[in-house]
Parts: C-alpha cells; structure tokens; sequence
C-alpha cells in the first residue's frame, strides 16, 4: 500500500500548489509530510499520531480537502495494523469532509470507499464491501484503480459463491490489463481460480503458470505468494506432494514479504498435505505465529483508542499556545478598555448568584421540611390505623366481656406492640451508599452499546463533576438519556461518541453519530423539546448540526454552579 501513501501526497501537494485560497497553516505542512517518514520507517503508532496533528491544524485552516486526506491515510494505518473496526469509524469521519460534486475531490472518494471495502472484506461482510467496490468505481477517474477495484469487487463474490459474476467481471477486465503485466496476471490468475472453485474439473494449472512466470519476471513477490497459494490449493486433494511444494514456496516468499497473516496461511496448507513426521513443528510455528499476530492486533486497537484520546484530551500544544500567545498581544488594548464593563458586570453577577443561592437555599430547606411532615403524617396515620385501633378494640373487650380470657388478651397486645415496632424501623433513615457519578453516566450511555454498534466516551472523569450541584448533574443525565433513547429509536447508527470538555468554568459535551441524522427545519419531539428545555434551565446552550452530510453532531455548553 506504500505506493498508494505517495500517490495520495502528490495529489494534495498537487492540488496545495493549484489552490491558493485553500493553503493549510504553515505548520501542518512538516507535520503532514513527517507522518510518511515515518510510514516508509514502519513507526505506525508515530505515523497516526503525526496524522492526526496535521489534520487538526487543517481543520483549523478550513482546509476540508487536507483533512479528509490525513483521515484516510489514517483508517488505511488502522485497517493494515488490523484494527478494522476503528479504521471504519476514522474513513466514515473523513467522509464528511468531502463534496461529491467537486471534481478535485473524486480521487480522495475512490481511495476512502475502497479502505472501506477492503475493511469489509477483512471483517467478512462481503456484501457491504462490494457496494463499496461500486461507489469506488463510480468515483474512480483512473484506469489502473479502477481496474484493482473492480478485481477486489469480483474476489468478494467469490467468497460469496457468486462464481458466475465474479468469472464476468474477470473477463471484462482482462483484455483491459494486456498492456500492464502484473495486472494481468493477477486478473488472470483469479479467474481461472473462479472458473476452477465453480467446476472442480477444470484445468486451472495452465493459467496459474503462466501468471507465475510473469510474476517471477517481473519480480512481483506479493504475486508469486497469491499464485504459489492458488496451485496449493489446486492439488490440496489429488496430488499432496505438489500442494506441499507450493505451500513451502508460499511461506518462504511470505518471510520476504514480510506477510504474517499469508505465513499463517501457508503453515495451515503444509500441516494438512504435509509429512506426518513434521506436522508437530509445522503446527508449533503456527501457533506462536497466530498468537503474536492477535496480540499485535489487540495492542494496534488499543493504541490507536488511546493515541485519539490522548490527542483528544490535549489539543492545545505548543503550536497553538504560540497563537494564543500573539492573539492575547492584540486583544490587550480592548481587554484595558473593557476592564470597568467587565467589573461591574462581575459585581452583578456575584450579587444575583448570591442572592439566587439563598432563594434556592430556602427553597431546597423547605422543600425538605414538607418531606419530613409528610414522612411524620404517614407516620402517626399508621400508628392511629394499627395501634390506637387496636388498644381500643382491647379495651372495648375488657370493658364488656364477663370473663377476660388472659391469654387471649395478651396475644392481642402482643401482635399490636409488634406491628408498632415494625412502623418505627420503616421511619428510620438507611444509610445508603450512592454510585459515583461517572460511573453511573458511564453505565447509562454504554448501556445503549449492542453488538453492531459501538459507543465511545471520552472525558467522563470522576474530577469533572465536583463543581456540579446534584439538581446539575440529574439534568445532564435526563439529557444524554434522552438522545441517547433518540439514537436508539430513530438514528440506525453504527458509531456513537460522546465526549466530555471542560473550559474555565464551563462544561462542553460533545455528541455524535452516523447515522440518518436529523433533516434541517424538523419539529422536535416532546423528548428533543424538553431536552431544550432541561439545558436552558441549567443557563446553558444546545446546538444540533443539521449541515453535516451524515450522522448528527450535538454540543451542550453549560456553566458550572
């Protein structure tokens, strides 16, 4: 894939030098190109961190274009380094910041949609990867891409037995490799791959040969490994001898390619067909070689979750300190102007808090003291119900019955001084151990995770809340339960991030998905309209983004009391 790295530079290096309005910050650009460095060194961890600087700064610019690239060199780190699930979330990000109606932007379309295919094909959903293929070909303007989309589109339905569109696609495309050898051998290798998985009998060597040899010309080894694997899975059943020769070639030539998965691939092919006295070794190097390549795809996944949130939770590096520094030199002169207007409304501010937090005081002791005469009230209605009612109907027996039978009368007592110590112990107060908050937001947002959708958060940490009053903290939970019951309900989304930012005295939740979003100028539900309400409650503001292309972008901005 280094090659399709340099190819997506050159374009935008291109399309930097065409467009003059569209010049990102001087200081994306070392960044942008530094992130390559380190792909051509195989710092991966490095590349995407690098990436995701440049692409900030980008944003910063409103370079939409550049952003969009660093995005998809991003997703392509994250597919190769086998984290397929983030690499979809990070190509379907850079999709909202593409227009398919620019023709400059067509290439970076075609490359993100085939990332995306090719993500589906690794996770087995081969339906979704070829509808991914179609919207790669429908963007693609180059003949060469093309051509590796529509090849990649005719293998998924390979997987899928759909051998008589794969076989037409291979022989719509062959004549169109004549003049570029390794694509030719690749397309004509597959085919006669197809033709041979939908009939048996048919005589597939001839064809895997000749692609062979002009792969050995020109010196392609990643096609040598895709032919050797071909003729070992040909002669798997007939002749063991020949499937175990192109096995071992296949694993020596994936050692070169430096191909873990294609070396796991060859080991299981020469445990089947090979030796009996040798399989014990074969199938010990394929243990150890499974494991490290899933404990390397585990720490890929986790390294890239915590490269984002760290870039996420530290936007503000020395680049952008060196801008607010400049920006503070120009603001000083109005800052000096505005120090009395600032004062005075401080004053206010500090008068109207206070005397809101008497009022609220005063209502909040009031409130409790109706609670403690309502618990009293229910309290002497039980015992009025339960003992004064029963000492009395007692007392009527004592005083009308002739003979007082004594065992009687002292089982009535007794089961009226049980009742009454029942009623005291449902008065007193039970010590009651409350979750953290954070962990109860936590439990709630994730609670609306299924096994196709996956929720992120982000910045939901126990030292975020102490500032915020209880009445606070329970209308930010009713919020982020409604739109997260709204999600559920309406949206069809597959990725949800919900992210949590404070700024001096202010609380910032940031909300999105990807799913149908909400069309502009919609009348919102009674739950969206009291959501409104809740926030503008708190003295805080929320904005829904109906201009993104897909999915809903959500931000709440609330002051801390």
């Amino acid at each position: 894939m280094k090659y399709l790295y340099l190819y997506l530079l050159f374009l935008t290096l291109l399309s930097c030098a065409q467009e003059e309005v569209t010049q990102p910050p001087v200081d994306a650009r070392p960044y942008y190109t530094k992130a390559f460095e380190y792909l051509d060194a195989g710092k991966t961890d490095s590349a995407f961190l690098t990436f995701d600087k440049a692409k900030n700064l980008f944003i910063e610019a409103k370079d939409s274009l550049n952003t969009a690239n660093c995005l998809i060199n991003m997703a392509i780190t994250q597919r190769e380094q086998g984290d397929y699930f983030g690499a979809q979330e990070t190509s379907l990000q850079a999709r909202d910041y593409l227009d398919e109606l620019n023709p400059d932007h067509r290439i970076y379309i075609s490359t993100n949609y085939n990332n995306l295919a090719t993500t589906s094909d690794n996770l087995k959903d081969f339906d979704q990867a070829i509808s991914f293929y179609d919207l790669a070909i429908k963007f693609s303007d180059d003949s060469l891409n093309t051509l590796i989309y529509q090849n990649n589109k005719a293998i998924s339905y390979q997987y899928l037995e759909r051998y008589d569109e794969a076989i037409d696609l291979y022989n719509e495309i062959l004549n169109q490799t004549i003049d570029n050898s390794r694509e030719y051998a690749r397309v004509l290798s597959n085919l006669a791959r197809a033709k041979w998985l939908k009939d048996p009998g048919y005589q597939a060597v001839p064809d895997f040969l000749t692609a062979l040899k002009i792969r050995e010309r020109e010196k392609d080894l990643w096609g040598q490994n895709a032919s050797f694997s071909h003729l070992a899975d040909y002669y798997e059943k007939e002749k063991t001898d020949s499937a175990f020769f192109y096995a071992s070639k296949m694993y020596t030539t994936a050692q070169k390619i430096r191909s873990a998965p294609d070396q796991i691939q060859a080991l299981e092919k020469k445990i089947t067909v090979g030796p009996s006295d040798s399989i014990k070794n074969y199938f010990l190097s394929y243990s150890t070689l499974k494991d490290s390549v899933q404990v390397a795809r585990a720490a890929a996944k986790n390294q890239f979750a915590l490269i984002r949130y760290e870039v996420e939770k530290n936007k503000s590096d020395n680049l952008l300190l060196q801008k607010d520094n400049a920006e503070k030199a120009n603001r000083l002169t109005q800052q000096r102007a505005i120090t009395g207007g600032v004062s005075l409304v401080l004053f206010v501010a500090i008068f109207g808090g206070s005397f809101y937090y008497k009022k609220r005081k005063q209502r909040l002791e009031l409130e409790a003291q109706n609670q403690i005469k309502a618990s009293k009230l229910e309290t002497s209605k039980k015992v009025h119900d339960v003992v004064a009612n029963g000492l009395y109907r007692v007392m009527k027996e004592i005083e009308y019955k002739q003979v007082i039978d004594r065992e009687y009368t002292l089982d009535k007592l007794e089961e009226m001084y049980n009742r009454s110590r029942d009623i005291s112990y449902e008065s007193e107060e039970q010590p009651k151990i409350e979750q953290p908050y954070h962990e109860r937001l936590t439990e709630l947002i994730k609670s609306f995770a299924t096994e196709n959708r996956r929720v992120l958060i982000a910045g939901n940490d126990a030292e975020l809340w102490h500032a915020a009053d209880q009445e606070g903290k329970d209308n930010i939970r009713h919020v982020l339960q409604e739109l997260m019951v709204n999600m559920d309900k309406h949206s069809q989304a597959d990725h949800v991030v919900v992210r949590f930012e404070k700024t001096g005295h202010q609380l910032h939740i940031y909300y999105s998905d990807d799913g149908i979003g909400i069309k502009k100028d919609t009348v919102h539900g009674n739950g969206l309209t009291n959501t409104v309400s809740r926030i503008e409650k708190l003295g805080g503001k929320i904005n829904f983004d109906d201009e993104t292309v897909k999915g809903l972008k959500v931000e709440i901005t609330i002051p801390f009391l």
